[in-house]
């Protein structure tokens, strides 16, 4: 065991300590794309969950501050029995296993939970207090630096080329005029990961209470457009395109206050912004983090890309990957990511 796993294992057991738990077992849950960690604790009163969430890596007081205000909401987040920010560990109410892709693959209605989920969604977008919490704002910088994981992570894994400085810029350009020619976004509480991984069904439960949210601690103030985009236009599994379209028009139909073409104007935008960004994440996630799994999803993440790219405004967009990455809808090469490897200066992945 490294030294450092060593001590986050001590870290882990001190907090439990604390918690009275100490002689608790911990059973490993799946690691998933950040560098949090979750334990299942069987305890007497049922069992409950300790996440594991390294400072500097992640941030368990945003975490905390998230889940109380969707609560105060209506809406359903684990609750927080106890917390050590400093340290970076968390023990949460257990939502159980029921996420919706496990009931979706144990062949459950697909098109319900859909609606479900859209339910949650038209809930905290009409709440008139939900952006009432003091989170980071969607701004140009941000969407900027996000789609630039493209040009830093994806291209030159699947070329073999490092993007060069010029090449940089004209991509930056190009999104800061998209960008630009776009309204004045509604905005809402961003929660920036909806999708059905990060939603669990809550047995005893009715209406969007029933579901339990996940992933929430990166939550910002930004367009109400994003989260739609996130769910519909999942990087990690197909929907059908009836689906997408029923799930839009039920959205903007329990949404009447909500200016429609505004929204029309930014959700194909955003969704070329987040493959941008996810298709940058997941090589980064391999080359980097030696997480390959998420390389799989690549080249749907590269044909939602391209139905978005219909859209005027990204015709530049269009052009530059046209030069840039002809070839992106196939499967990232190996070799691109043991090239990135070693202009990280290791052959091996690490995880930090």
């Amino acid at each position: 065991m490294k030294a450092a796993d060593k001590d986050r294992t001590t870290s882990r057991r001190q907090f439990l300590a604390r918690c009275d738990l100490a002689d608790t077992k911990l059973i490993p849950l799946g690691q998933d794309a950040s560098f949090r960690r979750y334990f299942r604790l069987p305890t007497g009163q049922g069992t409950l969950l300790l996440m594991d969430a390294p400072p500097g890596q992640e941030n368990v007081a945003a975490f905390t501050r998230v889940a109380q205000h969707l609560c105060a909401l209506g809406l359903r987040a684990p609750h927080v029995h106890q917390t050590d920010a400093e340290h970076g560990f968390a023990l949460l109410e257990d939502f159980g296993d029921d996420t919706f892709t496990a009931l979706i693959s144990a062949g459950e209605d697909e098109s319900e939970l859909y609606a479900l989920a859209i339910d949650v969604l038209t809930t905290l977008h009409a709440h008139p207090q939900a952006a009432a919490i003091t989170m980071p704002p969607y701004d140009l910088g941000r969407l900027l630096d996000e789609a630039l994981l493209l040009p830093d992570w994806y291209a030159p894994a699947l070329t073999g080329k490092p993007t060069t400085a010029a090449e940089r810029e004209a991509y930056r350009r190009i999104w800061q005029k998209v960008i630009a020619a776009l309204p004045p976004p509604a905005t809402t509480l961003v929660l920036r990961d909806f999708h059905v991984d990060n939603l669990m069904r809550i047995p005893g439960e009715a209406g969007p209470h029933a579901i339990g949210l996940l992933d929430f601690q990166d939550a910002v103030i930004g367009p109400v457009a994003y989260d739609v985009v996130s769910l519909l236009e999942d990087a990690r599994r197909n929907i059908d395109p009836g689906l997408v379209i029923t799930m839009r028009r039920r959205y903007l139909e329990a949404m009447p206050l909500l200016d429609i073409d505004n929204f029309n104007a930014w959700y194909p935008i955003l969704g070329a912004q987040r493959h941008c960004k996810v298709a940058g994440i997941f090589v980064r996630l391999a080359a980097r983090d030696g997480k390959n799994i998420y390389l799989q999803h690549v080249p749907r993440v590269m044909r939602l890309l391209q139905e978005n790219l219909t859209h005027p405004l990204l015709r530049e967009l269009t052009e530059w990957l046209d030069e840039r990455v002809p070839d992106r809808h196939g499967d990232v090469p190996k070799s691109g990511i043991a090239t990135l490897r070693q202009c990280l200066g290791t052959t091996e992945p690490t995880n930090s």
